[in-house]
């Protein structure tokens, strides 16, 4: 993957410090075997802003949220960010290994990002909704949609 952050100016992201570390310390792991992943996962920690956990908003992409977004190649997508170990695209759980799972970090809903993806390809898509996993006990998912100015644009 090729990083183009002189050409294309990426979105703010938020990330908790908790999901920081454990993503810091699951790229330093991987770095040997998938360098690529380990890279891009890095870059983006290193541009989101780190806020205490809690300071998060239900709105952002962490880790178990599950997001609704519209890629430039077609039909709305609902996937689940989780770590590589429990990643399975048929259940619609994307690794955060994963171009697209990195470049959902840290977003909001109403944002938009380029990725590139393992081909080489350049894409964009727009975060429309995200929902938090439930506290233990809870079985309400925290939502958070897309503001009704940009839903209309869709």
């Amino acid at each position: 993957m090729q990083h183009n952050t002189k050409t294309q100016r990426k979105p703010n992201i938020r990330i908790s410090r908790s999901d920081h570390a454990r993503l810091s310390a699951l790229a330093s792991t991987v770095a040997a075997r998938n360098p690529e992943a380990s890279d891009e996962l890095l870059a983006e920690l290193e541009r989101a802003r780190v806020v205490a956990d809690g300071w998060v908003s239900a709105g952002t992409v962490r880790m178990g949220s599950t997001v609704t977004f519209k890629p430039d190649t077609g039909d709305r997508k609902t996937v689940t960010l989780v770590y590589p170990g429990d990643a399975d695209i048929s259940a619609s759980k994307v690794s955060i290994l994963t171009p697209i799972g990195t470049a959902l970090i840290g977003l909001s809903a109403g944002q938009s990002i380029t990725w590139t993806a393992r081909d080489g390809r350049r894409h964009e898509l727009l975060v429309l909704a995200v929902s938090q996993p439930a506290p233990e006990g809870d079985t309400a998912d925290r939502l958070a949609p897309v503001s009704p100015a940009v839903a209309e644009s869709l």
